[in-house]
């Protein structure tokens, strides 16, 4: 049986317009080659996010498993995150490999340390091993943190790099996960 959250209108509609907002971005991207300039920092920035994208699946899907016991607004959000961010990281791997770039950076390096927001096995562990309300409000926490990340490396892009798709993109990362970042905030207790 599917239970119904009950969100505040305006939290509903906030989170619907990023939803619709990330598949128009998208879509605007396309899959066809850009015709601007790529840099270093437009590669790394994919190359990068992509893994914090993933991760933020991870914290997702820790939501959703009904081991987690989280609340109905916890895996609400949790299901938004994952259908913002999954079409994300596909627009990602394929507009790298467009452009013939690997998929990661320097093979054999830990790239993970150098992101901002990413949590470590140890922290993953920690809010795997919570359940309920404490589960929640880990969950908040990390999910903060992991999204003030993005935008840390959504901005650097924007500074450093030169392809449109890419700068789209980061925009888009920026404007939804600042507004997800509020309604996270909303939901700490402590």
């Amino acid at each position: 049986m599917t239970s119904t959250v009950h969100l505040p209108t305006r939290t509903r509609r906030r989170l619907s317009v990023m939803g619709i907002a990330g598949v128009v971005i998208l879509s605007a991207c396309g899959s066809s080659s850009s015709s601007s300039s790529l840099n270093d920092a437009d590669v790394m920035f994919s190359q990068m996010m992509i893994p914090h994208h993933e991760q933020a699946i991870e914290l997702s899907d820790l939501a959703l498993n009904p081991a987690a016991g989280a609340s109905d607004t916890i895996r609400e959000l949790a299901m938004q995150i994952k259908n913002a961010q999954d079409p994300e990281i596909t627009f990602m791997k394929n507009w790298l490999a467009e452009r013939k770039q690997p998929l990661t950076a320097d093979e054999g390096i830990d790239h993970s340390s150098m992101m901002s927001g990413m949590l470590t096995l140890e922290d993953l562990d920690a809010v795997r091993a919570l359940t309920g309300a404490e589960f929640d409000q880990a969950w908040v926490a990390s999910m903060i943190a992991h999204h003030e990340g993005a935008i840390d490396m959504a901005r650097t892009v924007l500074s450093d790099g030169q392809d449109k798709d890419i700068a789209k993109l980061a925009e888009e990362i920026i404007a939804a996960q600042s507004a997800e970042i509020s309604t996270l905030r909303a939901l700490l207790t402590t």
